[in-house]
């Protein structure tokens, strides 16, 4: 805590000693401080912690309505600094209404941020380049966040928004470029097969150059933060699941992992290193998705079927562990659902081996493929410097150069114990993150070995009758069962009252959940950081130069999962 003291004076001295309103520690997080800011303050504070402090990761934004109190809203900022793995918590109270100065010039990654916070809650961020809406349609009317907007009241888009460039200057002599005048504008998306049916971007083009372009996200937006607000703490699981779709797993154990911290629980060790083997078999069929379907969009059929036919052996053993092969839903607050019995690790070990044979085979079908290597190589660069100030996280991040895990940062589920390597590039292009993620798969494999080789013998929940249910054998004979039961039903879990940010290495990196608990059994605020948002919010600006073509497979390479970014 002496860091945070020394770094609070310093930002006291430096910025005004009534700048600082509060000051807190995290109930869970050593390394994390939090801190109550003014309003007028707050573009201020975040230069002087990025330029002076390291904090260079603007990790997320996002606002909090709290009608009963006088200063109703509430601005929240998850700032990280890398070097010494501190993160900071910047909360900015304030009234409807107030012009909070936004922090776009300080952190790339504000914009899209800024903008969500500005689209679901209605904080208005002063100074922003163009501060419109972006999950929910343009001519949504109110903030769907908002503690008096209704979770019922949808509002459908009877037409398409109509997107205009603005014309380019007049050339400047005689002598500039005629194709400066004669520019393509395409609409590509929603329908076009590399954007899946979610996404939609609109690119002016000389030739087959992209000038300018512009992203458009929300289709597949469902507003999961509102619904969280009507469900019990436990109830939201089968949503975390609709989240990215392709690893259900690892969102159900960072969501699960977020409320134990509040609650102050650890679950079995039997519970964390099952934990540990699903969500690393997620993050490999997660990264064989992405390379299946990047190469398939380039005309590379072959690879697909490779990558799928492995992800349904996963799948195979999902089903056969709770019945459900996509959305598993197989984490519980306080442990898993099931356990695993010797057939099922014997079948996860020939999985593996399969495992490993389809990724060296993938390998070799794409590595030194020569038109593999023309799509792929020096396109869609992003330099280290860029993917810090989008906030990149995971394989991304870690191709740009930034070597950041948080299984090795800050080891949570006994990754400490594993014999793991994180790999990482410098090259920033669309083969480092391609071959990257195959060695990732190789990573993951090796750890899913180790745990089912060490996998401790115990419970797979924690025995506490206010968070897990009691067995069903002893709720039909036992009436003090049947009355926790039916007490946890019906009033649900009920964490004490306050807030965290927990993080954990999900496929495309950080995933955090910011909750806010009022005591009661339902959230009163649950923000997801999603970690694709940030990423994909650089998309404009990687593709500005280069071809059509090799947008492509960028966007197949950020591996954006439109439930993750819209959710």
């Amino acid at each position: 805590m002496e860091y945070h003291f020394q770094l609070v004076q310093q930002l006291k001295e430096k910025i005004g000693a009534d700048s600082i309103l509060r000051e807190e520690k995290s109930n869970w997080n050593p390394n994390e401080y939090i801190l109550t800011v003014r309003a007028a303050d707050i573009r201020k504070i975040c230069e002087f912690l990025k330029k002076q402090k390291g904090f260079l990761w603007m990790m997320d934004i996002c606002g909090v309505h709290y009608p009963e109190r006088e200063e109703n809203f509430e601005a929240v900022y998850h700032l990280y600094n890398k070097d010494n793995n501190k993160r900071i918590r910047l909360k900015v109270p304030h009234k409807e209404g107030t012009k909070i100065p936004s922090i776009t010039s300080v952190y790339k990654a504000a914009n899209w941020f800024e903008r969500e916070a500005y689209d679901m809650m209605g904080i208005f961020f002063e100074g922003h380049p163009s501060l419109t809406r972006i999950l929910c349609h343009h001519k949504f009317v109110g903030h769907p966040l908002r503690k008096n907007y209704s979770a019922t009241a949808n509002q459908v888009l009877d037409a398409p928004e109509v997107f205009e460039f603005p014309p380019m200057p007049p050339p400047h002599n005689d002598h500039e470029d005629i194709l400066t005048n004669q520019r393509t504008v395409l609409n590509i998306g929603p329908s076009h097969p590399a954007t899946h049916g979610t996404f939609r971007w609109f690119v002016e083009l000389e030739g087959e150059t992209i000038i300018r372009s512009k992203a458009e996200i929300g289709y597949l937006h469902r507003c999961f933060e509102k619904m969280a607000e009507t469900h019990k703490y436990q109830q939201l699981l089968p949503y975390t699941d609709r989240l990215n779709y392709l690893s259900a797993p690892m969102n159900n154990s960072g969501y699960c992992q977020a409320v134990e911290r509040m609650l102050g629980v650890t679950i079995p060790l039997r519970a964390q290193y099952i934990r540990v083997i699903l969500n690393e078999l997620s993050r490999v069929i997660d990264h064989l998705v992405c390379i299946g379907t990047t190469a398939v969009d380039m005309g590379a059929l072959t690879t697909f079927w490779f990558c799928f036919r492995q992800r349904e052996n996963v799948y195979e053993l999902f089903e056969k562990l709770c019945g459900n092969r996509m959305l598993t839903s197989i984490t519980r607050i306080g442990g898993v659902y099931g356990d695993l019995d010797e057939d099922w690790k014997r079948q996860c070990r020939g999985v593996l081996v399969t495992l490993r044979e389809t990724v060296e085979e993938v390998d070799k079908l794409l590595s030194n493929n020569k038109i593999w290597l023309n799509r792929m190589k020096d396109t869609g660069v992003v330099s280290k410097e860029m993917a810090v100030d989008y906030a990149f996280t995971g394989p991304c991040g870690r191709a740009s150069g930034i070597d950041y895990d948080i299984r090795k940062a800050e080891p949570y589920y006994d990754y400490d114990k594993f014999d793991f390597d994180v790999p990482v590039s410098t090259d920033g292009d669309n083969f480092a993150r391609y071959y990257l993620r195959l060695e990732e798969m190789r990573q993951s494999i090796r750890i899913v070995e180790q745990a089912l080789n060490k996998l401790p013998d115990g419970p797979t929940t924690i025995s506490n009758p206010l968070v897990v249910l009691p067995p069903k054998s002893e709720v039909y004979s036992n009436i003090e069962a049947l009355m926790n039961h039916f007490m946890l039903v019906i009033e649900g879990i009920k964490p004490p009252k306050g807030e965290i940010y927990s993080y954990s290495e999900a496929a495309n990196g950080e995933l955090g959940f910011y909750i806010v608990s009022d005591g009661t059994g339902y959230p009163y605020r649950v923000k997801v950081r999603p970690p694709c948002f940030p990423i994909y919010s650089s998309f404009e600006d990687v593709v500005q130069g280069g071809l059509i073509a090799d947008a492509v497979a960028t966007l197949g390479q950020f591996n954006v999962i439109a439930g993750e970014l819209d959710r």
